[in-house]
């Protein structure tokens, strides 16, 4: 059984047990989240659509972090200017438990 999810501006393929990294929520570790936005659910055939209007998915926050640094470097030739910065994205780990659906 798995279901698809979208949080963060991101769609995600969960299964239970699973563990991931998803886009920082306001959920301090050892908080259960719950993501309503359930895209799709398969569970001995594919639901879709307002077969899963009602489906939540359970899951319980391990940590937070950030990931990688990221360069980005922009630059404009002929005139000298060019500018170096880095970014690091915040995320939550999180573990799904349950998908209601």
């Amino acid at each position: 059984m798995y279901a698809i999810i979208a949080t963060g501006g991101k769609q995600y393929k969960v299964s239970e047990g699973d563990v991931l990294k998803v886009e920082k929520l306001n959920a301090a570790a050892g908080d259960t989240v719950t993501f309503d936005q359930v895209i799709a659910v398969n569970d001995n055939g594919l639901k879709v659509g307002d077969s899963v209007a009602q489906a939540t998915v359970t899951a319980t926050v391990v940590g937070e972090g950030k990931g990688r640094k990221i360069i980005v470097y922009k630059y404009k030739r002929k005139t000298g200017y060019h500018k170096k910065n880095g970014h690091r994205q915040a995320y939550t780990q999180v573990k799904i438990e349950k998908i209601n659906g």
